[in-house]
């Protein structure tokens, strides 16, 4: 945003670079690789997953590098959490004109 503080943009870039450093540090190249083909895709949940695998990295619940099934295990984790219940609901209004009473 070309409006925005420029002091607000400097921020926004560091919390960036922090991100990013965090999350080479926790993941493999594979799992990498398949964080940042999921961001191209979905955003929200890659930033999900990235949000979670900071958190953990941050209270030392990471034994050591994820790899990508582990990554994959997270991912199916972050998605039970946030899939959302879809139902369809058919409202069938009576109309007072019947097709089977054909007037001529």
């Amino acid at each position: 945003d070309p409006a925005a503080d420029p002091s607000q943009q400097e921020a926004k870039q560091r919390e960036a670079e922090i991100r990013n450093t965090i999350l080479a540090q926790v993941l493999d190249q594979a799992a990498r690789a398949r964080l940042s083909n999921l961001a191209l895709v979905k955003p929200d949940k890659a930033k999900a997953v990235e949000n979670y695998l900071i958190q953990m990295a941050r209270f030392g619940q990471l034994p050591g590098k994820v790899s990508e099934q582990g990554l994959i295990e997270i991912l199916e984790k972050v998605s039970q959490q946030t899939e959302k219940k879809t139902t369809v609901k058919f409202n069938r209004r009576k109309v007072l004109d019947s097709d089977e009473e054909d007037d001529y």
